[in-house]
């Protein structure tokens, strides 16, 4: 992830270079800023390895690559081909910033002690769309605006401006909640920290699990899966516990004995949590 990252400035940098080579000084100027500022931005956050670095890393791979792509359109850097050489050459920080090995290597490097963070997957309904929309929200609203005003169209820029401002930051924040959302191995058991589906984490010590193992198709267990796609984790309780879950935005109190939820990577929980001695079921 670092190398492809450090490679930016030679495949996207150098088609947005060309592409830039007949816009007004200020916009050359503006957009070789947020360019040089985005990519060192990235740096660090793969240096410092927090989960905010996940949500900046998923957030610029992207806008590189639509920068990329709207260059090779407008724009040629040399002979037949090179433009889609390295247009492909910035897709492969967006492959790589989206695998779940990258996730889970940035939120733990917050990581406390003994523990290993998962993250869950996104819920089905936000990535069904809202999730795109809110990118491309957060992407217009915090370039719409200073690029209009470079181009010397003060109304409109100022319009984008003020309006943009709120917009990216309510974005920006609804996106990085999502790089909040984890199942967490710890020395006394397993803690369930999501915010979409429980009101406050939850632990479960390691002599209170029964079984933890994939959800069988059909299962009544309690879903707090977010109805995201993937593989399912059942976990099987010896007694009940308190739980406060979110349902369409009202909070419900109860106790369960049995839920389930979505990890980007349940084999590697799986295997973690055996190695914690917990009960893993092979089913």
């Amino acid at each position: 992830m670092r190398l492809t990252w450090l490679s930016l400035p030679f495949t996207a940098g150098a088609l947005l270079t060309d592409a830039l080579v007949h816009r007004s000084t200020a916009v050359e100027v503006l957009a070789v800023a947020v360019c040089w500022g985005g990519w060192a931005a990235g740096l660090i956050a793969l240096l410092l390895r927090r989960p905010l670095a996940l949500t900046v890393v998923r957030c610029l791979a992207p806008a590189a690559l639509a920068g990329a792509l709207w260059a090779s359109a407008v724009g040629r850097t040399g002979p037949a081909g090179v433009d889609a050489t390295l247009a492909v050459l910035t897709a492969v920080p967006v492959v790589l910033a989206f695998l779940p090995e990258t996730g889970s290597w940035l939120v733990n490097g917050a990581a406390y002690g003994d523990e290993c963070r998962y993250p869950l997957r996104a819920p089905g309904a936000v990535l069904a769309g809202p999730l795109w929309l809110s990118w491309l929200a957060l992407v217009a609203g915090c370039l719409g605006g200073p690029f209009l005003l470079a181009a010397h169209q003060w109304l409109a820029g100022g319009v984008a401006v003020v309006v943009g401002v709120p917009v990216g930051y309510v974005t920006a924040r609804a996106l990085h909640s999502l790089s909040l959302r984890w199942a967490v191995l710890v020395p006394a058991g397993l803690v369930l920290k999501d915010h979409v589906t429980l009101l406050d984490p939850v632990l479960v010590q390691r002599a209170e699990i029964e079984q933890l193992h994939a959800a069988p198709a059909g299962t009544d267990a309690l879903d707090l899966t977010a109805r995201s796609p993937g593989i399912a984790l059942e976990v099987s309780l010896h007694e009940k516990v308190p739980m406060t879950i979110v349902v369409d935005r009202r909070q419900e109190h109860g106790r369960s004995a049995r839920f389930m939820f979505t990890p980007t990577r349940p084999g590697a929980l799986l295997a973690d949590a055996a190695r914690r001695r917990i009960a893993v079921s092979a089913r």
